[in-house]
C-alpha cells in the first residue's frame, strides 16, 4: 500500500483512487473506487467512478436540466459521486476542456468542473472532453479523517488511469482496481476495514 504522502512531490493523495476494502462498515462505499481530486490538512474531496444511477443517462439529466446536445446522445450513465451534496453535479474530465473560472486541474491530465460549463461542454460537438463523467454528490473528510481511515485499513490506494476512471465497465472497476495492485478480493479480509 502506498504512503499517505507522495514521495514525488511531497503532495497528498490527490489524483489517486481510493478502493473500499471488503467489509467496510459504510454500504453506501461497498465495492466503490473513488478518484481524489482535493486532499490536503484540513479536508480530502472524491468522487467514486463506479457507482451508476440506474437508468438515468447523462443525456437524460442534460436534457432535464434544459442543455441542448448538439451530438448524438451516448449511453453514459450519471454515477453517484457520494453522500454528500447528491443534489450537485461534478464533471470529472479530461484536460482538453477547461473553464477558466471553474475548472480545477487535478492531476495530469484530469480536471473537475461543477458549474454549468462543463454540461454545456458535454453536449457540445466541439468543446466536449475528450473523456468524462458526470456524478453527483462526492465523498469528503475532515482534518485527519482520512488519514485514519487509512490506518484502520478501509481503504486502499491505487494509481489511477483513464480506464479506471472513465470507461463505462463500472461494475468491474473495483476488481479492476485491486488487480492493479496485484490483489485479488478473495485474498483480502471482509474483517479489515471500517468506516
Amino acid at each position: 500500500m502506498a504512503s499517505l504522502i507522495d514521495d514525488d512531490d511531497g503532495a497528498f493523495l490527490i489524483g489517486r483512487l481510493l478502493v473500499a476494502m471488503p467489509g467496510i462498515e459504510d454500504p453506501r462505499f461497498e465495492r466503490t473506487v473513488l478518484y481524489l481530486c482535493a486532499h490536503d490538512e484540513d479536508a480530502a474531496m472524491g468522487v467514486a467512478v463506479n457507482r451508476p444511477v440506474e437508468g438515468l443517462t447523462v443525456f437524460e439529466l442534460l436534457n432535464r436540466l434544459g442543455v441542448k446536445s448538439e451530438i448524438q446522445a451516448p449511453g453514459d450513465l450519471v454515477l453517484l459521486g457520494g453522500p454528500l451534496e447528491r443534489e450537485r453535479g461534478f464533471v470529472l474530465h479530461t484536460d482538453d476542456f477547461n473553464s477558466p473560472d471553474s475548472t480545477l486541474a487535478v492531476a495530469d491530465g484530469v480536471a473537475l468542473t461543477a458549474t454549468r460549463d462543463a454540461l454545456d461542454a458535454m453536449a457540445s460537438a466541439y468543446k466536449r472532453p475528450r473523456k468524462s463523467l458526470l456524478a453527483l454528490g462526492y465523498a469528503g473528510w475532515g482534518p485527519g479523517q482520512l488519514e485514519q481511515e487509512l490506518r484502520d485499513n478501509v481503504w486502499l490506494i491505487c494509481d489511477a488511469d483513464e480506464g479506471l476512471l472513465f470507461d463505462e465497465d463500472h461494475e468491474h472497476k473495483w476488481t479492476r482496481a485491486l488487480a492493479k495492485l496485484g490483489i485479488t478480493a478473495d485474498h483480502l479480509s471482509a474483517t479489515a476495514g471500517r468506516a
